[in-house]
């Protein structure tokens, strides 16, 4: 389907561009969000018409996006949640929360500039992105952590805050290997020290029966 896009959009073209793809995509989302009319002769005269307003429009736009670009960068936002020791989630996080952690960091966006291909489950720092405008974008970090002490940790070391049981396995069973080696060490030295015992004891015994 050839259609008139009347934004930029990602790996399609920008604002007037004409452009053709399926169907499907279209009029499943192009058509309905206002990203794009149909490329037939009356929308193409009533485009030419108002292409001079909505490029105005649009550098407005995107220059109050560049603004807030300037303001959010660098942004980090905290989102503490329940997860167990392995660092899953007792949930998930989505992009509302994100958008709500970043409108409580002074920013307001909607849940649709957050771009995400799918909700996050675990602990850790995230990089998602946030679409300003439609040529405008930024990156903000998530980090998700059980504590606001974990999540200043997890910015200074950058990982998650996590219970490594690989680890703790591994220095059980080197403990264990380190007390039964110093155990059959030790076995040696106790058994010559009940040799001589035991040779005494038999002496007696010879004498004894010798007496009688």
């Amino acid at each position: 389907m050839e259609i008139i896009l009347l934004e930029r959009v990602d790996k399609l073209g920008k604002l007037g561009d004409v452009v053709n793809v399926k169907p499907g995509y279209a009029r499943n989302y192009l058509l309905p969000t206002g990203k794009a009319l149909r490329a037939n002769k009356a929308n193409r005269e009533k485009f030419e018409a108002e292409r001079a307003d909505r490029e105005s429009r649009n550098a407005e736009a995107r220059s109050s996006a560049e603004g807030a670009m300037k303001s959010m960068e660098g942004l980090s936002v905290i989102l503490v949640r329940a997860a167990s020791e392995m660092g899953q989630l007792f949930g998930s996080v989505s992009a509302r929360d994100i958008a709500d952690a970043v409108g409580e960091a002074g920013h307001s966006i909607e849940k649709r500039q957050v771009i995400m291909d799918k909700a996050i489950k675990t602990l850790g720092l995230f990089p998602v992105r946030v679409n300003l405008h439609a040529e405008v974008q930024i990156e903000v970090i998530v980090n998700i952590a059980r504590s606001a002490e974990e999540a200043k940790k997890q910015a200074e070391t950058g990982a998650a805050v996590v219970t490594n049981y690989d680890a703790e396995e591994e220095s059980v069973e080197a403990v264990a290997d380190a007390a039964i080696a110093e155990a059959e060490a030790e076995a040696p030295a106790e058994t010559s020290e009940e040799a001589p015992a035991e040779a005494e004891l038999e002496a007696s015994d010879s004498e004894e029966e010798a007496a009688s």
